[in-house]
């Protein structure tokens, strides 16, 4: 099986553009974790939003992988929605099961 290597990082400046706003610093390292996992050089931003006093944290990739990066988090994202669902599923059915076998007597 061939080694995957992590693509060439160009010599010249590269212009980091935001791929996702993070509801949490947890989820932008879950998306930082994902994306450098596919070999997608990136950024974490913390900043504070003036205008609406909040704070904002981006995930910043080179404006080259951009394409690349939001398939990587809309994959993972559906992947995790597919996965909610069936939990949710099994949940239905333990409920379903347990009246099942109630004894009205």
């Amino acid at each position: 099986m061939a080694k995957r290597t992590p693509k060439a990082k160009k010599t010249e400046h590269q212009e980091f553009v935001v791929v996702a706003y993070a509801e949490d610093l947890e989820q932008a390292r879950n998306y930082e974790t994902l994306l450098k996992n596919n070999d997608i050089e990136t950024i974490v931003k913390e900043r504070h939003d003036k205008s609406t006093d909040t704070e904002m944290i981006a995930v910043m990739v080179p404006e080259d992988s951009l394409d690349e990066a939001h398939v990587v988090i809309e994959s993972q994202d559906a992947y995790d929605d597919f996965y909610d669902y069936a939990l949710d599923d099994e949940e239905d059915e333990d409920e379903f099961e347990a009246d099942f076998y109630d004894d009205d007597f």
